[in-house]
């Protein structure tokens, strides 16, 4: 048993996502989205990094030194799978662990739209779970392909850095890639797919132009690809895509997008008041002939609008899923208020507004 295995055990026991470990300071848990500092001495630089290179693969620690930053995964059988990230600081080593539950919860479970679930049958397209980090998308995502795997007879194919959730093959057959270990690199790793007769690819994160590229192309080409992007809403995960193309390249993208597109999830995770824990507040952009033209046609501000009018298929906004934890009670108004777009709807369930000093 590795030392540092006492404080995954902690972690799990606390119900904490993250572990913090950085060099002259105490290690320091994320629990609930806040940071709580854990009772233990202060580790100084070659302390810490002899019990961190204790579980970490030598050809990774070969990068961390060449580099200075490196990502892993690690496992304690019967516990959880951790997320590992080891990067030089001013005082030394740091390194950041996420925990990724064993257990994959299912839609219900996470308590999730019906619509979600749905995105698992899709024949062919490309589905976009997005947010900032820390905000569930790996969760969600995971619950999605586990709908897949438990209702399709297909093959599926994960590319990830590093692999989080680990499937195990039920109606279809699973296959897990990391990046640098199993392959160089996203790009590889797709251009690979396409010659491993995949029904589904799931890539963990959708970099940059290339994989992008590549992306749109599978999807294109009768495949169903799932993949993550760091951006706050379904209009900014649109534009995104468009403007990392040249400027001469950004017409046809936004045409090949148009068709390629089904649905773009964007997430952002809430302290619960009512219990224990935390709640996803789903934007939900479903991609009809409306939201196509839309692209086409460069007017994604319109975009809001459209998902408004389309509840009938899903859809839903951003403020209008916080609006709706806001009145079952299981947020805060103050986070509410902080996290929705149009502040005027939610003022009134405060006793006093946050200043914020960017809006005056």
């Amino acid at each position: 048993m590795a030392q540092i295995d006492a404080f995954f055990k902690l972690m799990n026991d606390e119900g904490a996502s993250d572990l913090h470990m950085i060099a002259g300071q105490q290690p320091v848990l994320r629990i609930r989205g806040d940071i709580e500092r854990v009772k233990f001495k202060s580790m100084d630089n070659e302390t810490l990094k002899s019990m961190l290179y204790e579980i970490c693969p030598e050809d990774k620690i070969k990068i961390f030194e060449e580099t200075g930053d490196m990502d892993f995964g690690y496992e304690i059988p019967g516990l959880a799978r951790y997320r590992c990230n080891f990067f030089e600081q001013k005082y030394g080593i740091g390194a950041v662990f996420r925990e990724i539950p064993s257990d994959i919860l299912t839609c219900d479970q996470l308590g999730l739209p019906k619509v979600i679930s749905k995105l698992a049958s899709l024949p062919k397209g490309l589905v976009l779970v997005t947010g900032p980090t820390g905000s569930g998308k790996s969760t969600t995502l995971a619950a999605i392909v586990d709908e897949a795997n438990r209702t399709r007879s297909d093959h599926i194919l994960t590319i990830e850095d590093p692999i989080e959730f680990v499937h195990r093959s039920q109606n279809c057959i699973i296959n897990h890639r990391e990046v640098g270990t199993h392959t160089k690199s996203f790009t590889a790793a797709l251009r690979g797919a396409l010659r491993e007769d995949p029904d589904i690819i799931m890539v963990g994160e959708l970099r940059d132009l290339e994989t992008i590229s590549l992306a749109m192309e599978a999807s294109m080409t009768g495949h169903l690809v799932f993949g993550t992007l760091h951006t706050m809403n379904a209009m900014k995960t649109v534009d995104r895509v468009v403007e990392i193309f040249p400027a001469e390249q950004q017409g046809q993208v936004r045409s090949t997008l148009a068709d390629a597109l089904k649905a773009v999830v964007s997430q952002a995770l809430f302290k619960r008041v009512d219990i224990k824990g935390r709640v996803a507040a789903l934007e939900i952009l479903i991609c009809t002939p409306a939201v196509r033209n839309l692209i086409r046609e460069s007017k994604t501000y319109q975009i809001p609008s459209v998902m408004q009018t389309g509840k009938k298929y899903g859809m839903q906004t951003v403020d209008d899923a916080i609006m709706e934890l806001l009145e079952k009670k299981k947020i805060s108004p103050e986070d509410a208020y902080i996290n929705c777009i149009e502040k005027q709807k939610f003022v009134k369930f405060l006793r006093k507004p946050p200043t914020d000093f960017t809006e005056i």
